[in-house]
């Protein structure tokens, strides 16, 4: 049986590698950084991602979840980045996909026409909040990665 930290290593590596590909080039596994947590990835400035793997993401409760974005919330504060990001493995899908597996960000984060309205998590494909991300400016731009995948 794997530890947990070989869990959230194994699920940490698998993320940075489908940033690679999404747009971070420069995205990393973070030092641990103790009382101060950053987050999980750096090499993607302003954003924070917190990334969290194993048989507890499988079916995560409503309570887990809200846990967890207090958590990337607070890693958000931490590093003075503009967005957090909550990264889950899905179940069924291994880390080769982990560009499948859930995002969760603040609805605040990513809506502008009412940014003063209810927030509340939002869920999507780790490749779909990327796409959204590098959309408002973060990342390299879309065109970099569609020239870059039409070679």
């Amino acid at each position: 049986m794997a530890r947990p930290k070989d869990i959230g290593t194994a699920a940490e590596t698998a993320v940075v590698r489908a940033l690679r590909d999404l747009g971070w080039p420069h995205a990393e596994r973070r030092a641990l950084a103790g009382t101060y947590d950053l987050g999980d990835i750096t090499g993607c400035p302003g954003i924070v991602w917190e990334v969290k793997g194993g048989q507890q993401t499988r079916q995560p409760s409503d309570e887990q979840i809200t846990d967890w974005m207090a958590e990337t919330e607070q890693e958000r504060v931490n590093a003075r980045a503009d967005f957090g990001v909550l990264v889950l493995q899905r179940h069924g899908v291994g880390p080769s996909n982990a560009h499948r597996w859930w995002a969760y960000l603040r609805a605040q984060q990513v809506m502008t026409v009412h940014p003063a309205g209810p927030d509340f998590p939002v869920r999507v494909l780790l490749t779909d909040a990327c796409t959204l991300l590098r959309g408002i400016g973060y990342g390299r731009p879309l065109e970099a990665i569609e020239a870059v995948s039409s070679c």
